[in-house]
């Protein structure tokens, strides 16, 4: 029986695996120990903040993308945080100027509103630029497709003074390998060469999933070097996905059976509701033990229990014909998926767990009506 299966493990249940996610970090620390660069938590990827007192033995400290995240980020994990949204109001940077250490602002308009605030308040100031350079598959997640708002191109910084300007922050990456960063490099060096020159530190972003099987390391590491020795630089990188790649499933059950053009298998989970990327993106989820349409004996089409008609998880076909009370095991569920799912319709929420590496399942968090219903007003 897989460890996911325990029985104190409720359904449904996110689980995170405390050994795989140790892996993972290990991996990081020595890409930090090799390269000079430092690795801070993108929060925006993964927020489980039970798991900070293991992640801030090896990382630097986290990006936030909101103040909320910045709270987040100083109250529970308690070591850098940097910052990063589109656009701030007063009443953000009011908010945020005690929280962090570095905050990058994605427009020069943006950058001239509050930059006297912020370097008075000891804060290291970044931009964000467009290296007007693709590499994300999916146009969902693609900072730099043509019309982004995110980023200024060197068309326009070219035009202004970055006095007070310490660092620079790009991101074009989504779940992208080393040599892809490497061409990123090349238009970044291309286009902002100059101001590479004059800042201290350079934040490469996230998507950098080193953590996969097959990612080259020791490139990566080269080119963090390289970078490093040409110009000087504090660089940075923000993984959210690399981090909890791989390091726990969605548990979840079949709560009826139903045929229409083919059997249905009802869960009591949502796709909509608890595995959003799975109908943003779209992609189709691995499942422990569970094959291609057709390619085992029993063949099933996997829906969600909220309203919508299109909470439909794909089809999947499994050695043995599924019952009521069957549990599914949906692997790689603890990145961009807990940080984005929501009460829609009032379907149960899953629990948060740890399965520690020593076997112990501790059942962190569960949902209540009292939840559901503070959501709401």
């Amino acid at each position: 029986m897989s460890h996911y299966l325990l029985p104190d493990i409720p359904s449904p249940c996110y689980v995170l695996d405390e050994k795989l996610l140790r892996r993972n970090l290990e991996l990081m620390q020595y890409v930090q120990e090799k390269s000079g660069a430092d690795i801070i938590l993108a929060l925006k990827g993964y927020s489980m903040w039970s798991a900070f007192p293991l992640i801030k033995q090896y990382l630097k400290g986290c990006t936030a993308s909101s103040v909320w995240e910045a709270k987040l980020a100083a109250y529970e994990f308690g070591r850098e945080v940097h910052a990063y949204a589109p656009a701030y109001k007063q009443g953000d940077i009011d908010e945020l100027l005690p929280l962090v250490n570095h905050l990058s602002f994605n427009s020069v308009t943006q950058w001239q509103r509050y930059h006297e605030q912020v370097a008075e308040a000891g804060v290291s100031i970044g931009l964000r630029i467009n290296p007007e350079h693709q590499e994300a598959d999916t146009e969902l997640y693609d900072p730099s497709a043509p019309g982004s708002r995110l980023g200024i191109r060197a068309s326009e910084l070219s035009q202004h003074d970055l006095t007070g300007v310490e660092g620079l922050h790009v991101h074009n990456l989504c779940e992208c390998d080393s040599f892809a960063l490497e061409r990123t490099l090349e238009a970044v060096e291309s286009r902002f060469g100059e101001q590479l020159k004059q800042v201290k530190w350079l934040n490469l972003g996230g998507g950098h999933l080193m953590t996969r099987e097959g990612y080259d390391v020791e490139h990566l590491i080269s080119q963090l070097k390289r970078l490093r020795e040409t110009y000087d630089l504090q660089v940075i990188l923000e993984p959210g996905s690399a981090v909890a790649w791989q390091t726990g499933p969605l548990v979840c059950e079949v709560v009826d059976i139903v045929d229409n053009n083919g059997p249905i298998a009802l869960l009591d989970i949502s796709a909509t509701a608890h595995m959003p990327d799975v109908l943003e993106m779209p992609y189709r989820p691995a499942i422990t033990d569970a094959g291609l349409p057709g390619e085992k004996a029993f063949s099933y089409r996997l829906g969600g229990n909220s309203c919508l008609a299109g909470d439909v998880i794909g089809e999947y076909s499994f050695d043995q014909a599924l019952a009521v009370g069957d549990r599914l095991i949906f692997e790689d569920m603890m990145h961009y998926t807990m940080v984005k799912t929501t009460f829609f319709n009032g379907v149960q929420h899953p629990a948060i767990g740890i399965l520690h590496e020593d076997g112990r399942f501790d059942c962190i968090r569960e949902f209540s009506y009292e939840d559901f219903r503070s959501r709401l007003s």
